[in-house]
């Protein structure tokens, strides 16, 4: 997809301009792409209504709380960010706020905001409302799954004028301006901070200063949208000022992918997330729109458990590596589109350096490696040493087809290693990370940002992977603390270079997300971690 937006004149000071740096190498989505020239055709009309199909339930419907991606493509409508990215450079822009400064080591941050900015209830977007909303997150913990990791080390927020405000940070948080600019970190009104439960915020019961505002929410159905009147505070990458074009907006959750593309094609549906990989060319080929995105973060990989009884054995998890053909499943099971892993991190996340040597298919080796530490082809073609099976597990609580995990297990099988999958929910999931009850979990942690490697690789936070304190705390620390981007570069590479080498995950391919789209909506974008935005989106008749 050809991508349109329009540029606010940066306010900033050399310092703030230095910080922009750190997100300026590397691509903040890239892979953006379509196959309809649907989208920008036409002179936009206000009015309509769409219905949008989502795969699956959005669970909790509080920005700050979600960790969906389709819940964020929801609630981005319905609330704004401190600064937006460019989403092709990364390059950090205002939105409301309109300036800020950084010290040099990255721990205090202070913002200058615009000043007409309301909530949708009408409260005003102001100093004293970002306090409350860092302070509201700080107040969430654990229950807020990405965005309290994202201000690790937070210690407060003074305001120092209606406008203004200075937050600071007990260790450098190099990327607190990109996390800014994150659905997770969308600021809500300060009432709902205030005055409204986690459990409800999750049911529906929120406020942000967005486009649109959330009508109702019915768990595991749908979510509906209404076009908020006198907006006037539009992100900077957007085509137009004021309102939205649509007047509503109802997310219908639809978890079969062939009900998904058969309501698009009877025009029940006006577009959906998730097509099948089997429907893309044919939705194409019938004039529909595709819009696809490789995810920057970290690739979809294998969280691996390092204390487990068989997965501490290094030499086990280098084998496992190399006895998995990642081109192999790509062929087979996804498409051209989701890129081969050639780091952790994704090839669309800034800073992002090719470490592909460190990710090889070599089953002769991978056999090696496991015959010179001791592992055993038993009868049945499965090792085992001591008594004890190679026998690995995949606890699996993301929704659709297991066939990548079963075309895994037969790879690995080859070199003498059992590969068996526990289908769970998505609760049960999480809770085997947290007890460390798992050897593998399929994963993929999506932000522009190398910092997405601290969700999972610093044992300083919750360390779903169970990891010993070592050096690579140190690296991590670096790159955190550097607000030059050289030095971060160096730090990142360092973090990448000793994930790989040890194997703490298996890693696959990147994440790519899609939509399909009826050819009469119109001008659907891509925001800065693969959301869609409707602000600019307008229905043709």
């Amino acid at each position: 997809m050809s991508l349109q937006f329009t540029r606010s004149v940066l306010a900033v000071t050399s310092a703030a301009a230095l910080a922009l740096s750190l997100a300026a190498c590397g691509s903040g989505s890239g892979n953006t792409q379509s196959t309809a020239s649907a989208q920008a055709s036409g002179t936009p009309v206000a009015g309509g209504s769409i219905i949008y199909g989502t795969s699956s339930d959005p669970i909790c419907v509080d920005p700050n709380q979600t960790d969906l991606t389709g819940t964020r493509d929801i609630v981005r409508q319905v609330a704004d960010s401190v600064v937006e990215a460019d989403p092709e450079t990364g390059e950090i822009l205002p939105w409301l706020a309109t300036k800020w400064e950084v010290n040099d080591d990255a721990t205090a941050f202070t913002f200058t905001f615009r000043t007409d900015a309301t909530f949708s209830n009408g409260e005003k977007f102001d100093a004293a409302a970002f306090k409350t909303f860092l302070d509201g997150i700080k107040d969430l913990g654990g229950r807020a799954i990405n965005a309290a990791s994202y201000i690790a080390g937070y210690q407060g927020t003074e305001v120092l004028a209606a406008d203004q405000a200075k937050v600071t940070f007990s260790s450098p948080n190099a990327s607190f301006l990109q996390a800014l600019s994150t659905v997770n970190l969308a600021v809500l009104a300060p009432s709902v901070y205030r005055d409204v439960t986690p459990e409800d915020r999750c049911l529906g019961k929120i406020v942000g200063s967005g486009p649109f505002t959330l009508d109702s929410f019915v768990p595991a159905q749908e979510v509906v949208l209404s076009k908020r009147t006198g907006y006037a505070w539009q992100s900077p990458n957007a085509t137009h000022t004021g309102d939205a074009y649509l007047d509503k907006i109802t997310f219908r959750v639809v978890t079969e992918a062939s009900q998904r593309t058969g309501g698009l094609k009877s025009k029940t549906l006006d577009g959906f997330n998730s097509p099948a990989a089997q429907d893309e060319d044919g939705l194409a080929a019938a004039g529909f729109q595709i819009l696809s995105a490789n995810n920057p973060g970290t690739v979809s990989e294998y969280l691996t458990n390092n204390s487990s009884p068989t997965l501490k054995d290094p030499a086990v998890r280098e084998a496992i590596q190399l006895g998995i053909n990642n081109e192999e499943v790509r062929d087979t099971i996804l498409l051209p589109r989701y890129n081969l892993a050639t780091s952790i991190l994704s090839s669309t996340t800034p800073l992002y350096t090719d470490f592909s040597s460190y990710i090889t298919y070599d089953p002769e080796k991978a056999k090696k490696v496991l015959d010179a530490a001791g592992w055993v082809v038993g009868s049945d073609g499965i090792r085992s040493k001591d008594g004890v099976r190679l026998s690995v597990q995949v606890v699996n609580g993301q929704s659709g087809p297991t066939t990548a995990h079963e075309l895994r297990a037969q790879q690995l099988k080859e070199i003498g290693v059992e590969l068996t999958i526990k289908q769970v929910s998505r609760a049960e999931m999480l809770a085997a990370l947290d007890s460390g009850d798992y050897d593998f979990v399929p994963y993929g942690f999506t932000r522009a940002d190398p910092a997405a490697l601290n969700m999972h690789f610093t044992t300083k936070l919750n360390n779903p992977l169970h990891l010993q304190p070592s050096v690579l705390d140190d690296y991590l620390a670096e790159a955190d603390a550097s607000p030059e981007t050289a030095a971060r570069q160096a730090a990142v590479d360092k973090a990448v270079k000793y994930i790989l080498e040890n194997h703490l995950v298996i890693v696959f391919n990147e994440q790519s997300v899609a939509h399909a789209l009826s050819p009469n909506l119109h001008d659907v974008r891509w925001e800065p971690g693969v959301q869609i935005s409707f602000y600019d989106a307008w229905l043709s008749k």
